[in-house]
C-alpha cells in the first residue's frame, strides 16, 4: 500500500479498517498492539485533516431569480 503520507481518503480508511480489524482480533502482542493503535491514529489525524480541507473547499449552490449563486459553505 501506498506510503500512508501520500494516502487518498479512501485507501486511508481501508488501512484503518485492516488496523480495527487486526487489534479486535486479540491476537497481538502488546508492543505491536501499541504500534498499530498509534498508525492508527496517525491516519485518522490525516483522515480528519483531508476532511477539513475539503469541507473548506465545498460550495453550496443556491438557485436565485438571476440564476445560479455560489456560496461558500459553512
Amino acid at each position: 500500500m501506498e506510503n500512508e503520507n501520500n494516502m487518498n481518503f479512501e485507501d486511508a480508511m481501508k488501512k484503518l479498517e485492516e488496523i480495527a480489524t487486526e487489534l479486535e482480533k486479540n491476537d497481538l502482542d502488546l508492543d505491536t498492539s501499541v504500534s498499530k493503535f498509534e498508525e492508527g491514529m496517525k491516519i485518522s489525524k490525516q483522515c480528519s485533516k483531508m476532511l477539513e480541507d475539503a469541507e473548506k473547499r465545498i460550495s453550496v449552490l443556491i438557485n436565485t431569480e438571476d440564476g445560479i449563486v455560489e456560496e461558500d459553505f459553512e
